[in-house]
């Protein structure tokens, strides 16, 4: 199985990069997160997973081991295949898709086209355990900075600022200091926005 490429960027694209290795030219698709990461040099190196159908033996490239392993988490569920995954992983980084599955989420998770109900809580089910013992994500402070965050997050978008930005700004300050109470959180993101 190929678990990783480098070589020369020929091509970038926001689905799928072509890496040259000695010659011989590697389409991989990638999620949006992967693209913003993607260096503009020459020289590369992703993490690959090569999914196999009957009908055809695809490459998918991540810039980071940690997307890889999400990417591969969620396409052992049943009904998420590697397109819905990598949906999943250019609308949401896999940090957030963890946090939506440890905190039980669904809404968050529904709301990236293509799953729907009962696939974002077939999701959950399969995989709360798996990603808080493989990532080792404490309980507690995913529910209680979640909703912090959410309600943050709430806020912001009422006082008409970008969801997609505030979320960015919002998402660094709890980096930070994890335990902000919804107060600080909105008045120090409104000092970065």
């Amino acid at each position: 199985m190929i678990t990783q490429i480098r070589g020369r960027l020929i091509e970038k694209n926001p689905t799928y990069v072509v890496v040259d290795c000695n010659g011989v030219g590697y389409l991989l698709h990638i999620s949006l997160q992967t693209y913003s990461a993607l260096p503009d040099e020459e020289a590369v190196k992703l993490y690959a997973h090569l999914s196999i159908r009957e009908d055809a033996h695809t490459l998918y490239g991540f810039f980071s081991k940690t997307e890889r392993e999400v990417f591969r988490l969620l396409t052992s569920v049943s009904g998420v295949g590697p397109s819905t995954a990598r949906t999943m992983l250019s609308s949401m980084t896999s940090e957030e898709i963890q946090n939506a599955i440890a905190s039980e989420n669904v809404g968050l998770i529904q709301s990236v086209k293509g799953i729907g109900a009962k696939t974002a809580q077939r999701v959950i089910v399969d995989l709360r355990d798996k990603i808080l013992k493989t990532f080792d994500i404490d309980e507690v402070s995913v529910h209680q900075s979640n909703t912090n965050k959410e309600e943050a997050l709430s806020a912001l978008e009422v006082l008409g600022f970008a969801r997609k930005q505030s979320e960015k700004v919002v998402s660094a300050i709890l980096n930070d200091s994890p335990n902000e109470t919804v107060e600080v959180l909105i008045k120090k993101a409104l000092k970065n926005l």
